[in-house]
């Protein structure tokens, strides 16, 4: 990933002539230069100094220097730049930052074997603190974020101007995170609880470029952390429940269900109640949001991950499915219909039969539906060996309930693809059973017939009061 950044990024001009602008002048390795700038303050009449030292190189210094000037570097990076407001200020300033941030970042990829000491792991965590949680031009740029109109402009504005830094302070804190010579002893006094608090904040990031570091970052700390891991998944929890019960808003849903789906496959059986628990009140009442699609992948892992742990979880979450049934938004339901079908796949036929009755009304009505992807989704459904199998156990109980639907599906459905296929299902439904077959069909032709007769007996009905009103009004 580091390799990627650098390619992205500008040849790093010769130190004679990045400097001093072009003038043929080494900077001296024993006396550092100070390159000073004034920049407007936010009312524009009191100036703030703003100050970056130039440093030597790392490689340029003994090793027995190396520690103090890599600690003076990091306290330079802790300078941050407004991006947002005055994105031409300050030019030679952020590139003297950029190239120093990219040097810190290579130090900690190429270090050696030994461990980092504390004073080092401090110093880090304070920048990376500067730069992603005290930065107050970050929250100038979330409020000039549009929130509607122009599709391209919110793709512009979601798009962070202070990326070419913050970019590669993310990749120091991965880096910094996953090295073999961080301990974790001494790194858990600094990535402590506020820590991890201030960077799940961060995960509302219009930038998806930034919430995948974040997705990435979170994980190595879950992982190297175990003192976290109660804290991380609690902390979690409460985001998902402001979202689900209060706003219904969040831009790093889908990057929080990813990461939670590792977590989710390491659990140990059998499951935690409070596993279940989430499952129930955080997982299962997320397919109630409009914005579902926007991490409905992730959400279907996380379900399907807990039922192949457990297969007697799969009748509390079918249930939770119907019971979030989307009744008018045909996408959502071709959503609900292929999870589901993956939910049937790690179902036994115990936990079937729990729920099979209002889960059969649920595909009955799916198969009614005139919006041919619904009803086709459906019928794919007697495609899958396992989901047919439960069916054929069951089908005593099963078949008289979706029957009318397939029946009149076959006779006069408007699209052809889905009367084929509903052909298919029922010759499969005959060759399988034809005497419930058979009885299923006399039942759905004497209701038909029935129904005719009530439409004629109610029509023969108003034609007689007709005729009173009429003779009333003579």
């Amino acid at each position: 990933m580091f390799k990627q950044i650098l390619g992205k990024l500008p040849k790093k001009p010769s130190s004679a002539k990045f400097w001093d602008n072009g003038e043929s002048q080494a900077p001296d390795n024993n006396n550092n230069q100070e390159v000073s700038s004034q920049r407007a303050s936010s009312n524009g009449d009191n100036l703030a100094s703003l100050s970056v030292d130039v440093l030597p190189r790392l490689k340029d210094v003994s090793i027995s220097e190396k520690e103090d000037l890599f600690l003076k570097k990091l306290r330079l990076c802790c300078v941050v730049f407004d991006f947002v407001a005055e994105p031409q200020r300050n030019l030679k300033e952020k590139e003297i930052k950029r190239q120093t941030l990219l040097e810190v970042v290579d130090y900690v990829i190429s270090s050696g074997n030994g461990k980092f000491p504390e004073p080092v792991i401090q110093e880090a965590t304070r920048m990376v603190s500067a730069n992603l949680f005290s930065n107050p031009h970050q929250q100038q740029w979330k409020n000039k974020t549009p929130e509607a109109g122009d599709l391209e402009e919110q793709e512009e504005g979601s798009l962070n101007p202070s990326w070419p830094h913050l970019q590669i302070v993310y990749e120091f804190l991965l880096r910094i995170v996953a090295s073999p010579n961080t301990d974790a002893k001494i790194s858990k006094k600094y990535i402590d609880h506020t820590f991890v608090l201030k960077l799940l904040d961060l995960f509302d990031s219009e930038d998806p470029r930034e919430r995948e570091y974040l997705k990435t970052i979170l994980h190595r700390i879950y992982g190297r952390f175990m003192v976290h891991r109660p804290f991380i998944r609690k902390t979690m929890n409460n985001i998902l429940y402001d979202f689900i019960l209060e706003t219904g808003k969040h831009s790093g849903i889908a990057e929080f269900l990813e990461v939670l789906g590792s977590i989710i496959n390491g659990f140990a059986l059998p499951l935690k109640e409070e596993h279940k628990l989430f499952l129930t009140r955080v997982l299962v009442p997320l397919h109630k949001l409009k914005c579902l699609p926007n991490y409905h992948q992730q959400l279907s892992y996380c379900v399907i991950q807990f039922v192949e742990k457990d297969c007697k979880l799969a009748d509390t979450v079918i249930k939770g499915l119907l019971k979030y049934w989307p009744v008018t938004n045909s996408s959502k339901e071709i959503m609900f219909l292929n999870e589901l079908e993956e939910i049937l796949e790690a179902t036994q036929l115990a936990e079937f039969e729990r729920c099979m009755i209002p889960l059969s009304r649920q595909i009955a009505q799916c198969l009614s539906s005139s919006h041919f992807q619904v009803a086709e989704r459906a019928l794919y459904l007697w495609n899958n060996d396992h989901v047919s199998n439960l069916v054929r156990h069951n089908s005593r109980i099963i078949l008289p309930i979706v029957f009318p639907a397939l029946e009149k599906n076959g006779s006069s459905h408007w699209n052809q693809a889905v009367k084929n296929l509903t052909e298919n299902v029922l010759k499969v439904l005959s060759d399988t059973n034809p005497e419930l077959f058979e009885e299923c069909l006399r039942k759905f032709q004497e209701d038909q017939q029935n129904a005719e007769d009530n439409k004629k007996k109610n029509g023969e009905t108003w034609r007689q009061l007709e005729e009173i009103v009429a003779s009333m009004a003579k």
